[in-house]
Formats: structure tokens, C-alpha cells, sequence
């Protein structure tokens, strides 16, 4: 479940962030870093 709700907040926070500025290559790099960086946050918890 954890994993589940890192995507749908990576995938959220990558489409706000990187939606239409970057395009699509930049969506992917913000998603991959959210991600990553979600990881840590739901370790925490």
C-alpha cells in the first residue's frame, strides 16, 4: 500500500511540477526523483 501511494504522490507532484514547462523527458526525471525522495519520507514513518 505504501508503495502504491509513492506513486500516485510522485506521479502528482512530477505532473504539477514538470507538466508544462520540461515536457515529457522532464515529467519522467521529476517523477524518478520524487519518488526516490517519497522513499525516505515513508521510511521515517
Amino acid at each position: 500500500m505504501k508503495k502504491l501511494l509513492r506513486a500516485l504522490l510522485a506521479g502528482y507532484g512530477a505532473k504539477k511540477i514538470g507538466g508544462g514547462r520540461c515536457g515529457c523527458i522532464g515529467t519522467i526525471v521529476v517523477f524518478i526523483i520524487l519518488y526516490w525522495l517519497l522513499g525516505f519520507v515513508f521510511d521515517v514513518l
